[in-house]
This record gives structure tokens, sequence and C-alpha cells, in this order.
């Protein structure tokens, strides 16, 4: 019986990570540069923070880290109020675990407005506690900081409380700090062998799962 859920947002509880597919190059072309390479890839584990960075390190962005944050911001937000949707299922499993009394909260790399705005517009703000994200922790999801982090306002004990991720990295994070782990099923993660393998709960569909 679990007693606590953390849960990651993009691919996880939305299907919004299309928005990503692209938004490196996209952002740097609205700057009048262009990529030279896979930022996609290169930006995967970044917190935005951290791409502001490499645009100014790597190609002479003389923005400040915030407004290249803000711009970044701004040019996804308008995506994600008209075409991010709910993964099939999700409310009625949260609505599930909130009959049992779980307790929930939200940890994503993506930053607080954007979370707020969508979470509120599509009906499942009420369900979590708290939401964490990766700038305000201070860490990415390659170190346990932001789960340690919910786990304590939570109140739940560690080994009742289940991270649910639809990144590798993030889930083998999790998992090797000793959560249990639940892999979501999202098409962008390539690797879903190791997402199954490395999992407690593997979830396909919200609608046909059971913790």
């Amino acid at each position: 019986m679990i007693k606590g859920a953390i849960f990651d947002f993009d691919g996880t509880l939305v299907d919004s990570m299309f928005i990503w597919d692209t938004f490196g190059e996209d952002y740097l072309r609205i700057l009048g540069k262009e990529p030279r390479e896979n930022l996609t890839e290169t930006f995967k584990t970044f917190t935005l923070e951290q791409v502001a960075e490499y645009y100014r390190e790597h190609y002479g962005v003389t923005l400040s880290v915030g407004e290249i944050v803000d711009g970044v911001n701004e040019m996804v937000a308008k995506l994600y109020r008209t075409k991010v949707t709910l993964k099939d299922g999700v409310r009625e499993f949260l609505e599930a675990l909130k009959s049992q009394g779980v307790k929930m909260c939200v940890a994503t790399v993506t930053d607080r407005p954007i979370v707020e705005d969508v979470l509120c517009n599509l009906g499942i703000r009420d369900f979590f506690t708290e939401i964490f994200t990766c700038a305000e922790v201070g860490y990415n999801k390659e170190t346990p900081h932001i789960y340690r982090t919910a786990l304590e306002v939570l109140g739940t004990k560690k080994d009742e409380t289940v991270v649910f991720e639809d990144a590798l990295h993030a889930l083998m994070t999790a998992k090797n700090d000793g959560f249990p782990v639940a892999a979501v099923y999202d098409k962008h993660e390539l690797r879903q062998t190791e997402m199954k393998e490395n999992s407690d709960y593997y979830i396909t569909n919200y609608e046909t799962v059971k913790i």
C-alpha cells in the first residue's frame, strides 16, 4: 500500500513532450542564430537556466539568463495553453489515489508558472499538495535532490512513496536512491525495455493500472 506519490509532469501526467522536441532550435532561431548540433539531445537533462547558460557560452547570446528563460517560457507557454492534454486515464487514477488517502505532489524540470497554469486549466491542480521544480531546488534529475525534497514535504516513508517518471535517466535516479518507481510509457523515451526492467510498476495506460 503506497502512502505517497511523486509525479513528473511532462510525458507523465500530460502529453506535452512534443513541445520540447525542437524548443532548443526554435528559440535559438528566434534569436537569429542557426543551431550547429542536435540541441534536443544536448538539453535532454538541462534545466532552463542551464539551457540559457549554454546559449550564452556556445552561441554568444548576450541576453541574461533570466531574459532567456523568460523568452523560452513565453514561447512554449503558448503551446501549453492550447495543445497540451492529460494522458489517458490520469484524472481517474488521481481520484483513485486520493480516495485511498495517498499524498501527491509534482516534481518537474519545467518552470512553475507553466506547470501551475496547465494543471489548473486541466482541472487537476487540487490533487497535489505542492509542485517542486528543478530550478527552485537547484538540481536537475541526475541527482535525487528533488525527490528527497518532495518526500520531506509529503511526510511519507521512502519505501511507501512511488516516483512516476517517463524518462529513463530520471527513473534510475529515483530508483538508485531507494524509491519504488513507476515507469510511464511515452513514445519519446525509446528505451522502453530498460524502463520496464528497472521499474516496480510499468504503466502503458493509467486506465488499466492498479497500485
